[in-house]
């Protein structure tokens, strides 16, 4: 067991609370959107931080909160890492690294000249996945009118995902991945029946993607996610490095 290994070895704890910045109305965090490489709209987070010493400004594309989470992680094994004697680590390259992140796939924003109308990436394979791309959503498009296109693993907790996911969309389409695993878009709007939302079925990614194109207007937004094969496809589809 994992738990044992750890005491086995000695472990020690370290806290990675001090790189968590506040997210009270009245903290000096920001988040703000720019224009990424081949037109990308990408959000991100910028706030003061203490590490090693040196106050660094933290900037990262991670969307979401749980994403902050992820990043303090990194600084403090960074650090660990540093006393353990890799001195090439320091405040300025864990600065460097958190600006220089690209993680496709993860609230990736496509623009509608790349997808014909914007388009948000995202695997969202599980319940706590699906929760932190509701909170992202949430917070970035409020308000938004949404389009999505879900495909998942038949072993997968797909009713439990939709229940969370779906009452954000005006429409879902219904899509299985290519891959012997993947749930029939039948299985799927089965396991979503408790869902007040129209759903409908698509029999591969490039007819779900024309019919999300179809049903959204100018101003709505289309969202891609479920299982990594789904978005991946989707990737595929849309010319995106994958």
């Amino acid at each position: 067991m994992l738990g044992n290994a750890i005491l086995e070895l000695d472990a020690q704890a370290v806290s990675a609370v001090p790189y968590v910045p506040p997210v009270s109305p009245a903290a000096t965090s920001t988040e703000y959107r720019e224009c990424g490489e081949n037109g990308n709209a990408v959000y991100r987070s910028r706030y003061p931080l203490q590490v090693m010493g040196k106050q660094i400004v933290v900037e990262t594309p991670l969307v979401g909160r749980h994403q902050l989470r992820n990043v303090a992680l990194a600084i403090a094994a960074a650090e660990q890492l540093c006393l353990q004697g890799f001195a090439q680590i320091t405040a300025e390259s864990i600065e460097r690294g958190i600006r220089q992140t690209d993680w496709p796939g993860r609230f990736q924003v496509i623009p509608r000249a790349i997808a014909g109308r914007e388009t948000v990436l995202d695997v969202a394979h599980n319940p706590a996945g699906a929760w932190a791309l509701r909170s992202a959503l949430s917070t970035v498009y409020e308000n938004r009118r949404m389009i999505f296109v879900f495909g998942a693993m038949r072993d997968k907790a797909i009713g439990e995902m939709a229940e969370i996911l779906f009452p954000l969309a005006e429409n879902v389409i219904v899509v299985p991945a290519d891959n012997p695993r993947s749930a029939q878009a039948v299985e799927i709007m089965a396991a979503a029946k408790r869902v007040s939302v129209a759903m409908e079925a698509a029999s591969d990614m490039a007819s779900a993607l024309a019919r999300a194109r179809d049903l959204a207007g100018s101003e709505d937004l289309v969202v891609i996610t479920g299982s990594i094969y789904i978005v991946g496809e989707a990737m595929r589809q849309l010319g995106l490095r994958v």
